[in-house]
């Protein structure tokens, strides 16, 4: 595939191309940017890619990389802290989701008078928000899979109450994102599985969330079979710029897919990774053949229909499970939620956790808190025949 640059709007303004990051003045005087703050994490500070990006502006911009992989609450203030104290107008949020939810975090808080968990995605509560007063957003991922370049909102960790929680605000979607695949060249094999299956599962999710939403549902299925036809040619060979290419818009699908809704994979690991601090996306990968199994009886035909899409050989529910079986294995993922923190004594607690996570609503099976910790046992001991209820 020959890499053309294009431009798309959906939802936002995406520049996708190679070398586009080239273009990160441009997006600045359409969005009328003067300081720009680059938010960032210290991985990609070991890397060239801030680098690129400040080559490319009139100005050397500011940095920002206070952040965990996992952002907390304190994270977004001390940047807020950095951004004021030097009249900052505008972000640029780069890396994975860490440095873009924190970066869309800042602009967002800036100049809030309200502490950022009075804007959890509950009811209304993002129109508490003074949006006149929310600054523009330049993402720029490095990484293909967390898709929080095109996403409404950011994932934060209350560090009081160890509890990841779902920040929104319509304003908080970047104005511009600028898809580069050879940003993601020096993506680790290792990252390069953990963010795919990330990606997978927001497009798995979005398409079995019994929402009406088929415009999200075409882009679930069709990011699914990007991730199918490139996933393992980007781990194998991370210099492939055309796997590479298909991820990262990828990504970008997954989270406007998932405008439809997540499930009870996300509502899984998110406790799991405000507790123990595990990735994401790897943690999303362990869970997603246990959920599968548990949600079955209403996706069934679904999957059938999307294992032909797929073209796998004898089109059924198995044959799809069996498939994410084979690609976790060939992206070494482990099997059991005990190779990831060997610690059953806060499934209780996790499972409420579970239960309350906005994400459990649009699963295509209800579930209750004992069915979560039946999840967490099942996923613990590796026993995906028992997941079935």
């Amino acid at each position: 595939m020959e890499i053309k640059n294009i431009d798309w709007n959906y939802p936002t303004s995406m520049w996708f191309g190679l070398n586009r990051v080239k273009d990160v003045q441009k997006a600045c005087d359409e969005l009328n940017i003067k300081n720009p703050l680059i938010v960032t994490d210290p991985g990609i500070l070991q890397t060239d890619i801030i680098s690129k990006i400040n080559g490319a502006l009139n100005k050397k911009a500011e940095i920002f990389s206070d952040v965990k992989s996992n952002p907390t609450g304190q994270n977004v203030e001390e940047g807020v802290k950095k951004f004021n104290q030097n009249s900052h107008d505008g972000v640029i949020a780069v890396g994975g989701g860490s440095g873009m939810d924190t970066g869309k975090g800042i602009a967002f808080m800036s100049k809030q008078e309200r502490p950022l968990w009075d804007f959890e995605d509950v009811e209304d509560w993002w129109t508490r928000a003074k949006s006149e007063l929310i600054f523009p957003i330049i993402a720029i991922p490095t990484t293909a899979g967390t898709g929080s370049e095109t996403g409404r909102a950011s994932v934060f960790t209350n560090e009081l109450t160890k509890e990841k929680k779902i920040i929104f605000h319509p304003k908080m979607l970047p104005s511009v994102v600028i898809l580069d695949p050879d940003l993601t060249i020096p993506l680790p094999s290792t990252l390069t599985a953990f963010t795919g299956m990330d990606a997978l599962a927001h497009c798995l999710e979005a398409y079995s969330s019994v929402k009406f939403h088929p415009l999200s549902q075409g882009i679930a299925l069709e990011g699914m079979k990007m991730i199918k036809d490139n996933l393992l040619k980007a781990f194998i060979d991370g210099s492939d710029i055309n796997a590479r290419a298909k991820m990262l818009a990828t990504s970008s699908m997954g989270s406007i897919a998932f405008q439809k809704g997540l499930g009870a994979i996300h509502s899984l690991s998110h406790p799991v990774g405000a507790i123990y601090n595990t990735h994401h996306g790897l943690t999303n990968a362990v869970f997603m053949p246990y959920v599968l199994n548990r949600n079955k009886e209403m996706i069934e035909k679904k999957i059938i229909d999307l294992s032909k899409y797929l073209g796998l050989s004898n089109p059924s529910f198995d044959s799809f499970l069996n498939w994410v079986l084979d690609l976790r294995k060939s992206l070494n993922i482990p099997n059991t939620l005990k190779e990831l923190i060997n610690d059953d004594s806060k499934f209780e607690l996790m499972s409420e956790m579970a239960m309350k996570d906005p994400s459990t609503a649009t699963n295509p099976v209800s579930l209750n808190k004992n069915d979560f910790f039946k999840l967490y046992q099942d996923s613990y001991r590796g026993d995906l025949k028992n997941s079935v209820n």
